[in-house]
């Protein structure tokens, strides 16, 4: 190689030592993308490619090329607009992070999930951040005139709390306060088993077919049965990427719950055999606005 050095001419030699400069630079900024990208996940248990793209000054194609090879080296795991860590079978992502991802697929769930609620009804949230955006579109329909929300998520709390008008009354249960700002344990589950609702709308973490829904906290599983057990009917929201996640703790089976409510991004196999397992399933369709969104923003 220096032999080679030698024979050039001392323009041509700076041109070669400077472009060899610039190659090993952006070989060493894509390595400390991928180093920080990692280590984001270690911390949250989750991230987002519009959010890595602004702090990281870099284009969200650039972010997407880091997490693709970051998934095939078996790293992380790619989702709808970012990445999870492998390790999510027992961990779930704080709230603030997860509340960030999959925004247009929660938004069209929601919506159809506000039809399953009529004024004056008594109705159960669960925890999470796609149970949260469906409180977040009823409380701004008329279907939440004269509701009573019972609920064991910290924000839906809050929602409610923060509303100008108080035609809607919330039902705290107490607990022990999950990474996902939910209440479980023991408290929870006994207030819960004193009441009785009309319906009650749970996320879950990931969808097994055929076993049914699963989170990775073993109290927070055991909440969302209690809740089953006081409601007239149980509807699980959850975006098409539930389907290829797995998780340590069961809480409903499919015969348990009478309405999957998801987005039309659910793969056709998984969709067929999820109608014959399930009593009722509603596809959301996502606005072009919504799609476009997302693929502008990452």
């Amino acid at each position: 190689m220096l032999g080679i050095f030698e024979k050039l001419s001392p323009k041509r030699s700076s041109r070669f030592g400077l472009w060899a400069f610039v190659c090993d630079n952006v070989r060493m900024i894509s390595s400390q993308r991928q180093h920080l990208i990692l280590s984001r996940l270690r911390t949250r248990g989750a991230v987002r490619i519009t959010a890595l793209s602004k702090e990281l000054g870099v284009s969200a194609m650039t972010i997407r090329r880091d997490i693709a090879e970051l998934a095939d080296k078996g790293l992380l795991k790619r989702v709808h607009g970012g990445a999870v860590t492998t390790s999510t079978l027992l961990s779930e992502p704080l709230f603030s992070v997860k509340s960030q991802m999959d925004i247009g697929l929660k938004d069209a769930i929601a919506q159809e999930a506000i039809k399953y609620v009529a004024p004056g009804d008594v109705i159960a949230i669960g925890g999470g951040t796609t149970a949260y955006v469906f409180a977040q579109h009823l409380l701004e329909s008329q279907q939440s005139s004269g509701i009573t929300i019972l609920t064991n998520s910290i924000p839906v709390a809050e929602l409610v709390q923060a509303l100008e008008s108080k035609d809607v009354e919330v039902i705290v249960t107490g607990g022990v306060i999950t990474r996902s700002n939910s209440l479980v344990g023991p408290i929870a589950d006994k207030v819960v088993a004193s009441l009785r609702v009309n319906t009650v709308f749970l996320g879950t973490h990931s969808v097994s077919i055929p076993r049914g829904f699963l989170m990775p906290n073993s109290l927070e599983a055991a909440t969302d049965m209690a809740m089953m057990d006081i409601a007239d009917r149980t509807i699980v929201l959850t975006d098409h990427t539930k389907w290829s996640c797995t998780s340590l703790s069961l809480f409903a089976r499919f015969d348990q719950v009478d309405t999957v409510i998801t987005d039309d991004g659910l793969d056709p196999d998984s969709a067929a055999k999820t109608k014959d397992l399930v009593k009722e399933l509603v596809l959301a369709h996502q606005s072009e606005t919504i799609e476009e969104s997302e693929q502008t923003h990452g």
